[in-house]
This record gives structure tokens, C-alpha cells and sequence, in this order.
């Protein structure tokens, strides 16, 4: 699940960062309204954790900019106690739901998991594509009722061709939804071809048919048909 956290609060965003990045989030940052401005332009995310009370910009904006320019989106609004106003006002503009601060960082991983699930997932912990079951809460897969062991990443690989199947993926969005901001740091995306051949290897392997596509200068598409 790749997210971004819109928090000015650089102790409370790294602590957000510490704690979900030992799971399946890849996450992002921004700072302030600006620079979540830019990222949401530039790129796409399964849930934002946003503070609406940001240094350069009322955060309710940036949830705006979310319901007309990404709706599928979810948000997680993140406010301070006072805030009530706020918070009813971005649950009426869309949010999916909110935390006031101070929260318990279990209780944001449950939430982030509840919109992904909502959102994604149409509110079910398991998904099916023919012969693929997925149980999301155990992170467990089978194929063909046969169990396959499956890297992190590539489990996430998995997740993200089944929720967008019978899309384009592009190598440099699939690079940004596994890894984030670290794709800026690598010369290339072979590691995604190589991630993708070991992915369709274990579900042949395990009886599956191959439903990962290539499509020749474009990307990859996963479906029944190329």
C-alpha cells in the first residue's frame, strides 16, 4: 500500500514512518501544503493521511484537490482537539475518516488498512481473481488452492496488478508504488521486470495461468487477455 503523510509535525511524521514501514505501506512525506501539492500532481497513492492544519495552506484545500483530481483516493484526516469544525467539514467534503491527535500508531495502521480494504478491496479481506486467492489479513496467497510463498514486494506487486487489472501499469508506476520516493536514487527500473518474471514464475509454477501482459513500449497489463 503505498500512502502519503501530509504532516508538518517532523517528530510525529517520522514516527508515523518508523512504525508503517515495518509492514506493507510504502510511504511518502510532505511538509506542508506546497509540497503535497506537488506530489499529488505528480503521483499516485492508495491512502493520504492528511493534516488539515498545515503552515502554508489549509489542508481541506488538499482534500479538494484529492476528490476532483484522484477520487479514488482514500484520506485519513489527522487533527488537533479543537479542530471539530474541521474535521465534520473534510468528513462532508469526503474523507474516509479521522484521528485526533495524540493517537495510538496501531490504531492509524488499523485505519489505513479499514480505507485500503473499503476502497480497493470493496470492504473484503480476501481477493479472488480466477484461480489467485488472496487473504489480505494474512498476507497469504494461493494458486489453485496451492500455497505460494511470495517476497513482500512481491505480494504488493500482486495486490496492485489485481486491483488495477485490465490496466496499463507503466514500469516507472509500479517503481513508485513498491519504492516511493527511493526510485529517485536508481538508474533504472530492470529490478521491475525481474520482479514481475519472478511474480508470474511462482503462479505458473503453483498450476496458475499467466496473466501478466506486455505491452510493448507501454508497460504491462494483467487480465485474461493481453
Amino acid at each position: 500500500m503505498k500512502i502519503l503523510i501530509v504532516e508538518d509535525e517532523k517528530e510525529l511524521q517520522d514516527n508515523i514512518v518508523s512504525y508503517l514501514a515495518n509492514g506493507e505501506f510504502v510511504c511518502e512525506t510532505a511538509n506542508n501544503f506546497q509540497e503535497a501539492q506537488d506530489k499529488l500532481y505528480g503521483f499516485q497513492y492508495d491512502v493520504v493521511v492528511l493534516d488539515i492544519m498545515l503552515p502554508d495552506g489549509n489542508g481541506l484545500h488538499i482534500l479538494q484537490l484529492l476528490k476532483e483530481e484522484a477520487p479514488e483516493t482514500g484520506i485519513l484526516i489527522i487533527s488537533a482537539k479543537n479542530a471539530l469544525d474541521d474535521r465534520l467539514k473534510g468528513l462532508d467534503m469526503g474523507a474516509d475518516d479521522y484521528l485526533t491527535k495524540p493517537f495510538h500508531l496501531s490504531e492509524l495502521n488499523a485505519r489505513l488498512k479499514a480505507i485500503f480494504r473499503r476502497r480497493k478491496l470493496q470492504g473484503q479481506t480476501s481477493l479472488q481473481f480466477e484461480e489467485i486467492d488472496i487473504d489480505t489479513n494474512k498476507r497469504e496467497v494461493q494458486v489453485a488452492e496451492n500455497p505460494v510463498v511470495l517476497t513482500l514486494k512481491e505480494y504488493e506487486l500482486l495486490l496492485f496488478f489485481i486491483t488495477n487489472k485490465k490496466r496499463v501499469l507503466t514500469k516507472q508506476a509500479i517503481a513508485e508504488h513498491l519504492w516511493g520516493d527511493h526510485v529517485d536514487y536508481l538508474d533504472s527500473f530492470d529490478f521491475v521486470y525481474q520482479h514481475i518474471k519472478n511474480l508470474r514464475k511462482k503462479i505458473m509454477s503453483a498450476g496458475g495461468n499467466n496473466y501478466i501482459h506486455t505491452i510493448y513500449g507501454l508497460g504491462y497489463k494483467f487480465g485474461t487477455n493481453g
